[in-house]
């Protein structure tokens, strides 16, 4: 079957994928691109300002077309079709003949017909070349304007003022994001946005563009008024690109795009228009989430799935626009006749939610959330699956205060068809499904149905319901680490410290049982470090560490590393930004200030790891622990010391508390916020830990987190002194690192904590388990044992000698000589001495210009697979924590987490994504490896 596809965007690749996945052979695919590049997020375009690279934003996995056979022509403009010959004719002559032809042609922007309005600097917002444009012309500006105050406006907004410029938002309309929000919340929304110092005009209709006075343009207004500029940008809409359709007379849509059925079929059935090109029912799409269920729909369609259909799109959108949380559900205008709406302003707080219900009380119709949208999973499954209120909606949206729950759902009362992962359209039905035919684990239900295996958000949900069936079923709902241990993480600790065990031998001996896996070890580490504080690297420690805490960096898409100082509280010198700049400036890292108040370097490749830390050593600073599940920051205001209001000196209470905490492991990572008043600049009540000063001392709170779920802090204690603050803060944390689960957050743990907050008062205030005088002394162990990671790495010669690009990169003139000598007439390559490897643990090589990841299992067991990690293209599957699951030994990819067998090679959960494995011995003390599959996979 040959099929054109017309686009190749985020939809027309969402339809490629869905293509290849549907099981289709002896397929002739094209795919015609206008752009000079293959398909690339959209969605995030803005983060392309703030330094996200083309190819960063791109779409295609490494080798996708390869793989596929899909041939792709960029720079290729489908310019005619011809129905009844079957055939699309290009910009350049070519004629490509069809069985199936796709249009997902996308959107133009809608630009004003206003006279001026192609005037240089003057510009439109949709593809990588309008941002490189706006690049160049920013980098000559002062100030810009976006005409619109959409969604697409506001991102633009962010753009302009990542570049530095005085930014103007100008809407037609009498408020912001009028289709999405009510006038309640786009007040609270227009109140943040000019805050953070983007200038708002509403309800205004520019009429002519022309040259300014003190700026290159003026926009003049209806009413004679004025606004100059030196840049323009235009975000007032889209428009359906169906021109293609008009030429040949395909049926047109009364709001324009391709008239589609439900099988996403035009009026000619071997035509199919997808994306916002396309008119179903009347309506266009401007989201991408209707798109890709198009997408999905006309790949099965073409299939042969005659059921498959597109029915319509949930509108609902939730958005994080210039930092500001924004969420519209359903009918949030409250339209519906006899609907009825319950509002909660938060003037202090800046936070606006409404609820609309059906007359009877019982239905959620719609909502709003502007400023805090953590209700917006909830209220959204409520809307879509008529999950039946409870008796006081209101309590929905308004905060809890009395350390209770909110009211909300379970996942037992949604439906089977609540949709669970969108990423992969997984419906609570098919994950219960999967429990039914033996999945028991998310490694499992992850392999089998793929929900949680793209973005990861709805992994959280996707367990709810896979223990929720387990308990429906009456299987044994197990709260165990994983497969090698059958305990939790709080009886794990529990093991190690009354046990006194110190290494992961000892304690698979004593409690557990294979060779763990990526979710025990790091369990253990993080363990180990907290209860004796030893060198993460230390040779019987270091393989259980994640690539993060094994190289002492976050590790990036590309296989990079970033690498962030500790500026405690905040706090550097004038000498110490400049070191900071010259080592970024001398090793090519891009800088970014972090929301933690310090610097982040990116871009550091692995072997240059050890002399970046020396230079940073040398210059005073230490490892910011940026990588580990640990303290990240204590996030500061300037407070007394230079603030008119402050009453308190948070800046010296944050230094304190960050170099008393630093370095200690816990289940997840720990976030401070001392701030020096009630004006609350250092946001102190969206940390695990804040503080903020009052005139009688210090108020902590404790339990708040930001992210995905955010939560505002409880109140634990008020008016302390700081021998006091720093007692309670000791037991809170190694209250936490005793019981709380496996990457649970504090925010989390509370909520699971039978009593909630009293019971934690009573814990940590009131002593009511005799526990504070031994916690305050396991916190001061863990203080007084710190270590900088950095500079015992590279102090250490055997440790510093793991951190090279390739483990043979410079090997010896007498190895070099035994290799050629006694294996490479065989095809054998000589990597390294059997010592270079860690038990348990990989090196990446290089044979025949070839990355290859090297493993040791255990003291003499040799395996040996391609180093690059088939999503991302990068080489670094050397770098992962290796086990076995079941009988299979195998590494786990330090990105993404897939799992490769190191016998094949083969992906465990995405065998088109499996790696070849090559073959292993060892001869005189040294690792050779061939080039020569040990199996052939299907």
């Amino acid at each position: 079957m040959k099929i054109v596809l017309v686009g190749h965007g985020m939809v027309g690749h969402k339809f490629l994928e869905s293509l290849a996945e549907s099981g289709l052979t002896d397929l002739e695919v094209t795919v015609l691109c206008e752009e000079p590049r293959a398909a690339y997020d959209r969605v995030h375009l803005s983060e392309f300002f703030s330094g996200k690279t083309a190819e960063q934003l791109s779409l295609v996995e490494p080798g996708f077309f390869e793989r596929t056979g899909f041939r792709l022509t960029l720079g290729a403009r489908a310019e005619k079709v011809d129905r009844r010959a079957r055939t699309v004719t290009t910009a350049d002559g070519s004629v490509l003949p069809y069985d199936k032809l796709v249009l997902a042609t996308g959107s133009s922007p809608f630009v004003p017909p206003v006279p001026g309005r192609d005037r240089p600097h003057c510009f439109v917002y949709r593809t990588i070349e309008d941002l490189e444009a706006m690049k160049a012309s920013g980098a000559a500006s002062r100030s810009g304007v976006v005409v619109g105050g959409g969604l697409l406006g506001l991102e633009c907004a962010k753009a302009l003022c990542d570049l530095g410029l005085q930014t103007h938002v100008v809407e037609f309309a009498p408020r912001l994001m009028a289709v999405q929000v009510d006038e309640g919340g786009a007040r609270v929304l227009r109140h943040k946005i000019e805050a953070l110092g983007v200038q708002v005009h509403t309800s205004r209709n520019t009429v002519e563009i022309t040259d300014g006075a003190t700026a290159r343009h003026r926009m003049v207004y209806a009413d004679g008024s004025y606004l100059e500029t030196d840049m323009i940008v235009f975000s007032a809409g889209i428009r359906p690109r169906d021109e293609l359709a008009r030429q040949c007379v395909l049926a047109i849509g009364p709001r324009g795009g391709v008239v589609i059925d439900s099988a996403c079929r035009t009026s000619d059935p071997h035509v199919y228009a997808i994306g916002e090109c396309a008119s179903w029912n009347e309506q266009t799409f401007g989201l991408v989430a209707p798109g890709y269920e198009m997408a999905r729909v006309a790949a099965a369609h073409i299939a042969g799935r005659a059921d498959a259909a597109f029915v319509g799109a949930d509108m609902s959108t939730k958005l994080k626009l210039m930092g500001v949380d924004v969420a519209s559900i359903g009918d949030a205008h409250g339209r519906t006749a006899h609907s009825r709406s319950c509002v909660y302003v938060d003037e202090r707080r800046q936070a606006y939610k409404k609820i609309v219900i059906s007359d009877d009380g019982k239905q959620l119709l719609g909502a709003v959330l502007v400023g805090d949208a953590a209700e917006y999973g909830t209220l959204l499954q409520m809307a879509l699956n008529g999950v039946p209120l409870p008796a006081e909606p209101e309590f929905l949206i308004l905060p809890s205060s009395d350390g209770q729950p909110r009211a909300g759902i379970g996942v037992a009362a949604l439906p089977d068809s609540a949709q669970i992962c969108s990423c992969n359209n997984v419906s609570k039905g098919r994950i219960c499904e999967a429990v039914g035919e033996g999945a028991t684990s998310i490694g499992q239900i992850k392999a089998c149905t793929k929900a949680g295996a793209t973005c990861g958000g709805c992994v959280p949900l996707v367990t709810q319901v896979m223990k929720m069936e387990m308990g429906r079923r009456g299987m044994a709902v197990s709260d165990h680490v994983c497969e090698h241990f059958p305990h939790s993480r709080q009886a794990l600790y529990h093991l190690v410290r009354v046990g006194n065990i110190r290494s992961f031998g000892e304690l698979l001996q004593r409690h557990g049982s294979g060779l763990g896996c990526d979710i025990c070890k790091p369990v253990a580490a993080s363990i180990f470090a907290s209860c004796w504080n030893e060198f993460v690297l230390k040779k019987d420690l270091a393989p259980l560490q994640d690539s993060n805490d094994y190289f002492l960096g976050n590790i990036q898409k590309d296989g990079t590393y970033s690498v962030v100082p500790r500026m405690a509280g905040g706090e550097v010198t004038p000498d110490g930004l400049i070191a900071v700049g010259q080592v970024a400036k001398k090793y090519g890292l891009y800088t970014k200030v972090t929301g933690g108040q310090r610097l982040d370097l990116f871009g550091a490749r692995l072997e240059q790891l050890p002399a970046i830390w020396e230079e940073l050593i040398a210059a005073g600073f230490e490892s910011g622990h940026a990588y580990g599940k640990s303290l990240r920051t204590v996030k500061s205001c300037v407070g007394s010391t230079w603030c008119r209001y402050g009453v308190g000196d948070s800046v010296g209470l944050a230094v304190m508390l960050e170099n008393r905490y630093k370095g200690l492991r816990a289940p997840h990572k720990i976030k401070f916020g001392v701030s020096g008043c009630t004006r609350e600049c250092a946001e102190a009540q969206g940390k695990d830990v804040g503080i903020i000063a009052t005139d009688k001392g210090w108020n902590l709170y404790v339990c708040g987190n930001g992210g995905m779920k955010p939560r505002h802090a409880e109140l634990l204690a008020s008016d302390l002194d700081e021998a006091t603050l720093v007692k309670l803060v000791d037991r809170f944390l190694m209250f936490y690192v005793r019981t709380a689960d496996r990457l649970q957050r504090t925010s989390t743990w509370r909520d699971n904590l039978e009593g909630g907050l009293d019971y934690l008062k009573d814990v940590v205030v009131n002593d009511s388990l005799g526990l504070a005088a031994e916690l305050e002394a396991q916190m001061q162990q863990v203080v007084d044992t710190y270590q900088c990671e950095w500079k015992t790495a590279v102090t250490d010669p055997a440790t510093r000698k793991r951190f090279v690009a390739a483990v043979n990169e410079a090997a010896p003139a007498e190895a070099a000589a035994d290799a050629a000598d006694a294996a490479e007439a065989e095809g054998w390559t000589a990597v390294c001495a059997v010592d270079d490897i860690l038990p348990d643990a990989g090196v990446r090589a290089v044979v025949q210009q070839r990355p290859v990841a090297v493993f040791r299992i255990g003291a003499d067991r040799y395996h040996a697979i391609d180093d690059v990690d088939p999503k991302s293209g990068a080489s670094v599957l050397s770098r992962g924590l290796v086990g076995n699951l079941g009988e299979r030994i195998v590494v786990a990819s330090p990105l993404y987490k897939n799992h490769f067998d190191l016998r094949s090679g083969e992906c465990i959960e995405a065998p088109e994504h499996s790696v070849r494995a090559h073959a292993v011995r060892v001869e005189g003390g040294r690792v050779l490896v061939a080039l020569k599959a040990l199996e052939t996979l299907a």
